[in-house]
């Protein structure tokens, strides 16, 4: 049984000494599948949304409605692809109070994720705390909510599995990176993600 441990397993792209429900700003790209053009095209420099990328625009304004501690940052919809700012802004307790979950609910049970309690006779406190309230949580959401919209416009729609993410450690990082993406449909050209279908 031992010989299989772990082989089938894709190792996480995220970085396994940092905390993704810390207050942070996170520098974020989603492709999609095969990276496809089904957000729109570049015309002159300029990105022309189709009907699921407007559904990828409006998906993305929303997710302070449904996580109340993130702030969003410069975003921008391009053909195969898009890229955003997330930042994490959690307040002592604001979080638990918003939501109403706790990673502990006494000894005698254990809250996950919003969804079932799970009996335990010693308290557990998860490392990083609630597992529905960091990054891949919120990528999670934005992914699913622009997939269901999707099934209206184009049925053949799906996401790359997983993101790029990228933590952003200081000012001028966080200046440099709101510009490349301000700037990502006039440099599509030249762009790590531009395919020509």
């Amino acid at each position: 049984m031992d010989r299989l441990a772990n082989k089938y397993r894709i190792a996480s792209a995220r970085a396994n000494w940092w905390d993704y429900g810390s207050n942070a700003a996170y520098f974020i790209t989603i492709c999609t599948q095969n990276r496809m053009h089904f957000f729109g095209e570049i015309v002159h420099r300029e990105m022309m949304l189709t009907a699921l990328g407007q559904y990828a625009q409006s998906c993305w304004n929303e997710i302070p409605n449904h996580f109340p501690f993130v702030q969003l940052g410069a975003f921008v919809v391009m053909p195969n692809h898009i890229h955003g700012i997330i930042i994490i802004d959690k307040t002592d307790g604001e979080t638990q109070k918003k939501t109403g979950t706790q990673s502990v609910m006494g000894p005698q049970s254990i809250k996950t994720q919003n969804i079932a309690s799970l009996q335990q006779t010693t308290p557990h406190v998860n490392k990083f705390g609630p597992q529905s309230q960091n990054l891949a949580s919120i990528v999670r959401g934005y992914k699913i909510g622009v997939t269901k919209l999707s099934k209206i416009s184009n049925p053949n729609f799906n996401w790359q599995p997983r993101f790029h993410d990228h933590i952003i450690r200081n000012d001028t990082e966080y200046q440099r990176i709101n510009d490349y993406i301000e700037n990502n449909p006039v440099n599509w050209s030249i762009d790590n993600f531009f395919d020509q279908e």
